[in-house]
């Protein structure tokens, strides 16, 4: 059979050059022999920036509040860790200043570095100065964004583009690929969030332009609004974050103006947008850049078709089929992410069929959907108890997963039921969309909500909703719910509940995995 083409070989609409130098005509950005400091050094992605830094020659160290697995590594690695945030701790020869979105103007080290006069910027405004000069590749929109960023990371190091990548979140499969962590063993590889590819594109179609960087692109705080990709996807565009935006409107329009950061069609600026659910007519009104939909429409550019009973998944392009796996990881939102994966890597040259291969062994990334064990209960030859953990913290997140879950696992089928134990982040997150919450459990049996998790919001809107409210709204709905805090009580409510075949599964992003971990490990 006759591989299908590259899409740079196919027939499209218009030519797609790309270009050597940044489309704006700006320098690259330059910190080799610069002393860079940042602040939050220990986050996911503030972690992968700094050993991006470094690898340009800056003289990097940073702070924290304590010490994680993620200052052990940057401490391994020569970057210098301190713990003491105190007013008078910022270095007296510093460069530049980084903090990550957490924190504050008022920070004692950050207030000290403005007041001295020292350069500062956040996470995102660095991180968007590093795309100048490269091949960037902007994964955006409400929802996948961090699984989509590290499908794509990992299928370009799979075919030998050698990527830089970095992502909010730790995959096992990020620095080899997806087909080389499978083939050297997963369970020896080390969860990653961050990689370092080469300087331009090492073979392909593109072999000699700007390396690849592929980021995430978060719209809180409209950070992404600092980013400069040439190539980019949204996902989703739905009401998020309403403690930084006034309305779904803001929100779409921010998503607009994200969207015009591309640089035109004439040098290279292309956005992929789902069809359907991404208010894509608003957001790509005017738009310079070349715009493809995608999505499960037979309208769209792109068309994915997905079998939930096999999770076989097909990709046309123009109506021409150009792609077919099948998916590791259960659910039609993780095919769509995959099939964006694939249409990104064909717009820089990647044979999508390669690019499919790639992403049938994707195994998922850490807090999506992640298995963790099972436990034994019952007695010998009965089904134990599985347990999964998931970072989804918005309502369609909680929808789809709960849905994929029941579809992957079907605990009914051995006499279980499915266990959520969500924890709800953030208050205003919770008050604004409380109804939307209250509908996204129809696929659980039993929900179990602890306190939410306090971040970001001001103490008045602490007192404005309860996890007592979304308890009220999911119980008059008819869903067995309810409040359980703190974590140890949840711990023992499930050694009294569950049975044989049940599924547990603990949502949220804040740290209600370690119900999930303390449940597995509990030896009652």
């Amino acid at each position: 059979m006759t591989p299908p083409p590259a899409v740079a070989d196919m027939p499209i609409k218009r030519p797609i050059p790309f270009p050597h130098a940044d489309a704006r005509g700006g320098a690259t950005f330059d910190v080799a022999g610069r002393r860079v400091y940042m602040i939050g050094i220990g986050g996911c992605g503030m972690a992968g920036l700094a050993r991006m830094l470094k690898a340009r020659g800056a003289i990097v160290a940073g702070s924290d509040q304590s010490a994680q697995d993620s200052t052990v590594a940057l401490e391994a690695e020569g970057i210098r860790v301190g713990f003491d945030q105190r007013p008078g701790t910022l270095p007296e020869h510093v460069d530049l200043v980084v903090a990550s979105a957490a924190i504050k103007p008022d920070h004692p080290q950050m207030a000290e570095a403005q007041r001295r006069g020292v350069a500062t910027m956040i996470y995102a405004q660095t991180l968007g100065k590093c795309m100048l000069g490269t091949t960037g590749i902007a994964i955006a929109g409400t929802h996948g964004k961090s699984s989509t960023t590290a499908m794509v990371g990992g299928l370009l190091a799979d075919v030998g583009l050698d990527p830089t990548v970095i992502v909010g979140a730790t995959s096992r499969q990020l620095l080899l690929g997806h087909r080389g962590s499978a083939q050297a063993g997963l369970a020896t590889q080390t969860p990653a969030g961050f990689r370092l590819g080469a300087t331009s594109i090492p073979k392909g179609p593109m072999a000699g332009r700007p390396g690849i960087l592929v980021a995430e692109a978060c719209e809180f705080g409209r950070s992404f609004h600092n980013f400069r990709p040439q190539i980019a996807s949204i996902s989703s565009v739905e009401a998020d974050h309403l403690d930084c935006y006034a309305s779904l409107d803001d929100i779409v329009e921010s998503f607009r103006q994200f969207a015009g950061l591309l640089p035109p069609e004439s040098a290279g600026g292309r956005l992929l947008i789902n069809h359907d659910g991404a208010h894509r007519r608003e957001v790509t009104a005017g738009q310079a850049c070349r715009v493809d939909t995608i999505g499960f429409s037979p309208q769209a550019d792109w068309v994915i078709t997905y079998d939930p009973a096999t999770r076989r998944v097909s990709l046309a392009f123009e109506r021409r089929p150009i792609a077919h796996w099948t998916m590791r990881v259960p659910g039609a939102h993780m095919a769509f992410n995959a099939s964006v994966a694939v249409a990104l890597a064909t717009m820089v040259g990647v044979e999508p069929q390669a690019a499919a291969d790639s992403l049938a062994e994707f195994r998922g990334i850490d807090r999506r959907m992640q298995f963790l064990g099972e436990r034994a209960i019952g007695g010998s030859g009965l089904p134990g108890v599985r347990v999964y953990d998931d970072y989804g913290h918005h309502p369609t997140e909680i929808d789809v997963t709960l849905r994929a879950l029941r579809e992957f696992e079907r605990p009914e089928d051995r006499g279980g039921r499915l266990i959520c134990v969500f924890q709800p982040h953030q208050h205003s997150r919770t008050r604004h969309l409380l109804e939307e919450f209250a509908q996204s459990f129809s696929s659980a049996d039993i929900v179990i909500v602890p306190d939410i998790y306090f971040v970001r919001d001001s103490e008045e809107e602490r007192q404005k909703v309860t996890s007592l409210d979304l308890v009220d709204r999911l119980v008059s709905r008819g869903v067995r719910a309810s409040h359980i805090s703190p974590f140890g009580a949840i711990v023992d409510h499930l050694h009294t509940i569950a049975r044989p075949g049940d599924l547990v599964v603990c949502m949220g992003a804040g740290p209600v995995y370690q119900v999930a971990q303390a449940y597995l490990a509990d030896s009652r």
